[in-house]
């Protein structure tokens, strides 16, 4: 046995046959011998159990803008208590946050706090939701449920910032907790994946359409364009084109800029160009609510009503500039806008505040 492996007994998985024990939370199913790690690293065989190694670890805590998780139709202008822990179960080479989502379990994690920690300074930071983000919640999702339970009993909304790379099973019992999400679906072909990330297209697709289907989860789309990866403007068509059939028109769709990381510093930071054309080819396609983001684009950014193009919400950056909904309408011709607001947008802004949280997990 591994004497580093530590842990609370985690969910989803059986024993096979041959003695080894299969992790059944990712399309990945590692299969572990005694000591071993699934590819995430974050969940392991301990004895005859799987553990989860991260409860009540985290990389940090940050009070974000909502918009940066990126979500525009979730609470607008409210301040979100983030956190994650670390490891991952994709192994995307364009990473962007590569120090988090690949370290070792105890390279970052230096501050503890249990769900009830987390969801008390929520409440006492004025937050109105809490995120799991900077790595996948996915692979803490003993964690992440807990703290989402914890949560809701205080009034605090949750929201996941995934991949979306998620088993069916355990999809159900992850998703039942959360309130938002914004699923990363990274590129719109199984090659992209098997090459860039080390996973398969079709299982985030079907979380895409578990949540919108199955589920009461307001969510967003985030395909982060990579020059001579995924952003052809075929490519860029086809993804609009399913979104559009099998998700609807309401389903907010960001694009948003590469910038050189990771294992591709040689590949050149995404043209705005792009950005733009992507926005036009979605628009095109009949998706009501797409958005550009990592560059200056206040156009590419705002809300527009799709019965009159009016501006809903102006935004500048994760700053908002105007403010035009009333009761969750067009203020000009009474369009209904998707999304979950509050009679007013929150006044948090660009803000970001890092916060040390020290409790008991």
């Amino acid at each position: 046995m591994d004497p580093t492996i530590e842990g609370i007994s985690a969910r989803y998985w059986h024993r096979l046959d041959d003695g080894r024990i299969q992790c059944d939370v990712c399309p990945r199913y590692c299969r572990l011998h005694e000591g071993q790690r699934g590819l995430c690293f974050v969940r392991a065989r301990q004895g005859d159990r799987m553990v989860l190694t991260t409860y009540g670890r985290s990389s940090g805590f940050c009070i974000d803008p909502i918009e940066k998780k990126p979500l525009n139709h979730f609470l607008p202008g409210t301040p979100v208590l983030s956190f994650g822990t670390a490891g991952c179960n994709l192994t995307c080479k364009f990473c962007q946050n590569w120090d988090i989502s690949k370290a070792r379990d105890s390279d970052r994690l230096q501050q503890r706090a249990g769900p009830e920690a987390i969801a008390e300074a929520a409440v006492q930071s004025g937050c109105r939701s809490v995120a799991f983000t900077y790595n996948d919640p996915v692979i803490f999702l003993e964690y992440a449920v807990d703290v989402a339970q914890a949560c809701r009993a205080r009034g605090i909304k949750t929201v996941a910032v995934s991949a979306g790379y998620i088993a069916p099973e355990p999809r159900i019992e992850f998703f039942r907790h959360m309130d938002a999400a914004n699923i990363d679906l990274k590129g719109f072909t199984e090659g992209f994946y098997k090459n860039l990330c080390s996973g398969k297209l079709g299982a985030v697709l079907e979380t895409l359409e578990y949540l919108k289907h199955e589920t009461s989860v307001w969510f967003e789309i985030t395909t982060l364009l990579i020059p001579g990866q995924n952003d052809s403007a075929a490519e860029i068509e086809a993804e609009c084109n399913w979104v559009l059939e099998r998700l609807g028109p309401d389903v907010p769709l960001h694009f948003t800029a590469f910038h050189p990381d990771w294992k591709m510093m040689d590949t050149p930071p995404t043209p705005p160009a792009t950005l733009r054309m992507a926005r036009r080819i979605a628009m095109e396609s009949g998706l009501r609510y797409v958005y550009t983001g990592n560059i200056h684009d206040p156009a590419g950014q705002s809300t527009y009503c799709h019965g009159c193009g009016s501006v809903l919400i102006g935004r500048d950056g994760y700053d908002l500039t105007a403010w035009n909904l009333s009761g969750g309408v067009c203020a000009a011709c009474g369009t209904p806008c998707a999304g979950v607001f509050d009679a007013a947008p929150g006044t948090w802004g660009r803000r970001r505040l890092p916060l040390r949280l020290e409790a008991a997990a």
